[in-house]
């Protein structure tokens, strides 16, 4: 008889207590059958590994056949990963690792609790051999320099993943979720790469099953697990497919859409009957990423520009209160809004320097508006946009609201069918859905239909720690899901040329907007 104690029955890695019977002439069982009998009222095809078999005989008898019992589920199967006596207390964690381009996230998941305790972030230590993913791709070319990513890599996070767990022993760690995009998960396993970016663009795995901690000299148990999230393709990896997981949209009635900003603007439409996803290049301007004084959300970070209409008094706050030192995605499409709304911006996305010409200078023979003054900035510069820069976001902006809707038109829906708008990233952490509405790059809709995910990467890789069940749950996304090229869909530029303009040149699709600014009568 044994009882089950502290027990968290969905977990992928999971503890119970157990009472065995103790052995007799009459009940002479090996040890190793007396626990597989009690565990499997609970698992089936339960797997023993040798190095349990070895200490059990000692431990089941110093603790009177009394223990604690840690078990890991690797997709098919359940293992014992440890046995223990009641009396050794340690923790039990899990690690959810978001594997970004540009910067890494791990989340420490305590499974006895069945919360997040710590968070660590630190920069993709890739970044040296190419600033973006195509660049490190070329390097990539040779499978010595693609070694060299895959080291790099392992080791970064070998060490941030000790620091994370100090001082605790590393065995406290069971498991890892890892996700990335199809390139940094093939980095990190040291895949082929090659036909990453060669029509017709082929992975070399979508699906890789279960591997061991050790297999990649990872810091953790001995017998600790590692689950690195599938791909859907070369432009679809397994970051969007945490983020599916963690919104729940796939398990839904009501039809959906998850967006994430990042390199490009990826989209994924639907419920539990289907799934439709596509990917844009609408993303590096809408984040800051092609402005001269763009930058990621850290501190000191500008993430909020607020224009009064009347007196055009410029306001701006920034991340962690710190002195201004760029501008990043939230703040730029704060910053287009505010500048249409105060009359600085007309409808075709041209300065009006007239308004306030104390704002406007010519910077390296460019007018541009200066948020900032170099007085100001914590690094003595002044920080602006420039008209150039102002037309690269228009275009970003009009391309995501075009991904949008011709996402929507191809199953027969509008934009106004839709029940929740799921925006993911920092930027979704950051962005104000009302003046996203406003610039036309996210639709008029009621406002509460917006919900921001934040790191909905990050959460997936949770989501999974806490659900045994989300080894099936990803292999129907990647069954129900179908990929939309959206660059070969001809109705893309020609709907793409009226979203060229603030909010739309059809301003009945931004019938809120039109009323508030003013532009219809």
């Amino acid at each position: 008889m044994f009882l089950f104690q502290s027990m968290k029955e969905r977990f992928v890695a999971q503890e119970i207590e157990l009472n065995l019977s103790l052995p007799s002439l009459e009940d002479q069982r090996a040890d190793e059958a007396r626990l597989r009998q009690a565990l499997e009222e609970r698992y089936q095809d339960l797997l023993i590994p040798l190095s349990v078999l070895r200490k059990l005989p000692g431990l089941l008898r110093e603790s009177n056949y009394q223990v604690r019992v840690r078990t890991a589920f690797d997709g098919r199967n359940w293992k014992v990963q440890e046995v223990l006596s009641p009396q050794k207390k340690g923790p039990f964690w899990g690690l959810g690792v978001d594997l970004g381009s540009t910067g890494i996230v791990l989340y420490l998941f305590d499974f006895e609790s069945g919360e997040v305790i710590k968070k660590h972030s630190f920069k993709n230590p890739q970044i040296p051999y190419g600033e973006d993913i195509l660049n490190r791709l070329h390097f990539a070319d040779k499978p010595e320099r693609r070694q060299k990513l895959h080291e790099v890599t392992v080791e970064t996070l070998r060490n941030e993943i000790k620091k994370i767990l100090s001082p605790h022993p590393e065995e406290a760690l069971v498991y890892i979720a890892l996700c990335g995009n199809t390139t940094m998960s093939h980095f990190f396993l040291n895949l082929e790469t090659r036909y990453l970016y060669r029509e017709p663009y082929i992975p070399a795995v979508s699906w890789i099953d279960t591997l061991r901690l050790k297999e990649l000299g990872l810091p953790g148990h001995p017998e600790g697990l590692l689950f690195v999230f599938p791909n859907r393709g070369s432009y679809f990896g397994g970051d969007l497919l945490a983020g599916i997981l963690a919104s729940g949209l796939h398990r839904q009635e009501e039809i959906s859409i998850l967006i994430d900003v990042g390199t490009n603007a990826e989209v994924v439409l639907g419920n539990k009957e289907f799934l439709l996803a596509t990917a844009g290049a609408a993303g590096p301007a809408l984040e800051g990423g092609i402005l001269a004084c763009g930058m990621q959300a850290a501190p000191g970070a500008i993430s909020r520009v607020k224009i009064d209409p009347k007196s055009l008094e410029v306001k701006i706050e920034t991340i962690g209160g710190e002195n201004p030192r760029g501008i990043c995605g939230s703040a730029v499409i704060d910053l287009l809004a505010e500048l249409f709304k105060a009359g600085l911006l007309d409808q075709r996305g041209k300065f009006v320097p007239e308004r306030l010409p104390e704002r406007f200078k010519q910077i390296e023979g460019e007018l541009a508006f200066v948020l900032v003054p170099a007085k100001d900035s914590a690094t003595g510069k002044p920080i602006f946009v420039t008209q150039g820069e102002i037309k690269s976001i228009i275009r970003s902006k009009g391309a995501m609201y075009t991904i949008l809707t011709v996402l929507c038109q191809s199953v027969g829906l509008s934009l106004k069918d839709i029940s929740r708008f799921y925006i993911a990233g920092s930027f979704g952490n950051y962005i104000d859905p009302e003046a996203a509405i406003t610039i036309g790059m996210l639709p008029d809709v009621p406002r509460e239909r917006f919900v921001p995910l934040g790191n909905a990467a990050g959460k997936g890789t949770i989501s999974f720690l806490k659900n045994y069940q989300a080894f099936q749950e990803l292999k129907e996304i990647l069954n129900n899901l179908t990929y939309l090229e959206m660059n070969v869909r001809p109705e893309f530029m020609q709907l793409l040329t009226g979203a060229l303009f603030l909010p739309h040149t059809d301003l009945s699709l931004f019938p809120n907007v039109a009323r508030k600014l003013g532009l219809v009568s």
